[in-house]
């Protein structure tokens, strides 16, 4: 599912208990996200739940990223899946220019999780974004 897609879908529905039923949905939709990288290295820093993320990329110039992750809670593999539907699948350089907080605004996702999952949020984001920083730097 692509982002455009899921704002649609979020602008769709008026009610937080429906929002966070679609989020919990999301993220029973994400692959599961295998055992063996269940790791130390592609855990996420900064987050309560249990956050992984890892990727591929092609060896263009500016190569394209694609993201796999999960996470041990329901919402917050949810809000996973939309950072991995902004993300995966984009060149570098457009992963780094991505204004992400103009998506979570539009769907009023910052105003309605926790001060903790948005910091785990920004924590993932910034690992994404550091993993094209790199990816273009190599």
């Amino acid at each position: 599912m692509d982002i455009d897609e899921i704002i649609e879908n979020f602008q769709f529905l008026d009610d937080w208990d429906d929002r966070y039923k679609y989020l919990i949905e999301l993220g029973s939709a994400l692959p599961e996200f295998p055992v063996e990288q269940q790791t130390p290295e592609n855990k996420v820093q900064g987050c309560v739940s249990q956050v992984w993320v890892i990727y591929e990329k092609t060896s263009d110039a500016d190569p394209v990223l694609k993201f796999k992750g999960g996470s041990d809670a329901h919402i917050v593999s949810g809000l996973v899946a939309i950072t991995l539907a902004i993300f995966s699948d984009k060149k570098a350089s457009e992963i780094i220019e991505t204004d992400e907080m103009k998506i979570f605004n539009s769907i009023d996702l910052s105003e309605h999780i926790t001060p903790q999952r948005s910091n785990g949020l920004r924590s993932l984001v910034e690992r994404i974004k550091l993993h094209a920083q790199q990816a273009l730097a190599s």
